[in-house]
């Protein structure tokens, strides 16, 4: 039995949930058009490209989560579920969580994006086991703050140190799959690290690193 590891955007799901819930936000009239798209479009390209300031693209991508109730907020995400996340969940990743489950693997998922997100799609792809940006809440309601460290690039390696010792596991035997090259930091310290549908640097990297290369795609 070992870890496997997964990243979720663009590796379990063919696109990325964050800017998926922005522009599903966009499409309810829910935040202002033109800022909020630009915004949004701005921190996927400077994702993308490896200088996103994490802690400026929270302080927009949680500020709706701040503007309206859990109740709107619960039953916008069933929608988003549905319309957004459901026809991205790619067969072949669903096929690869399978052999590593069949296999008694511990999985779990580490990902960028934020648990209001990301909680139901782990769900729905039945992993237990989630690091994610942790929005703060105080009686029941989201602050705009974030409890923690992202769990972005190094980010990760923390929270993913901080997730071993308190389950008492090691990273002995252990995989992780992810398309971009903001998760090198993490693919550097795992056994077996695989780079799925890679950006143009992880796949550069990994080809000289000799570390696998597939497609869930295909």
């Amino acid at each position: 039995m070992s870890l496997a590891i997964f990243d979720l955007d663009n590796t379990l799901l063919s696109i990325d949930s964050d800017h998926a819930w922005g522009e599903f936000l966009l499409e309810q009239g829910a935040v202002d058009p033109q800022a909020y798209r630009e915004a949004n479009d701005r921190f996927m390209a400077d994702y993308n490209a490896g200088t996103l300031d994490i802690h400026a693209f929270l302080a927009v991508a949680l500020q709706p989560l701040v503007d309206n109730s859990p109740e709107q907020l619960a039953a916008w995400h069933q929608q988003f579920m549905a319309s957004k996340i459901e026809p991205h969940i790619l067969a072949k990743g669903e096929e690869l969580v399978a052999r590593h489950r069949t296999r008694g693997d511990t999985l779990l998922i580490i990902t960028a994006t934020n648990r209001f997100i990301t909680g139901p799609i782990a769900e729905r792809l039945g992993i237990d086991h989630l690091i994610a940006v942790e929005p703060e809440m105080v009686d029941g309601r989201y602050t705009g703050k974030v409890s923690g460290t992202p769990s972005y690039r190094e980010g990760k390696v923390k929270r993913l140190e901080e997730w071993l010792a308190d389950k008492d596991l090691t990273l002995d035997g252990s995989w992780f799959y992810s398309d971009s090259h903001n998760d090198l930091p993490l693919l550097e310290l795992v056994d077996h690290p695989v780079a799925v549908d890679p950006d143009d640097t992880l796949r550069e990297v990994a080809e000289q690193k000799g570390w696998r290369i597939i497609s869930l795609r295909d």
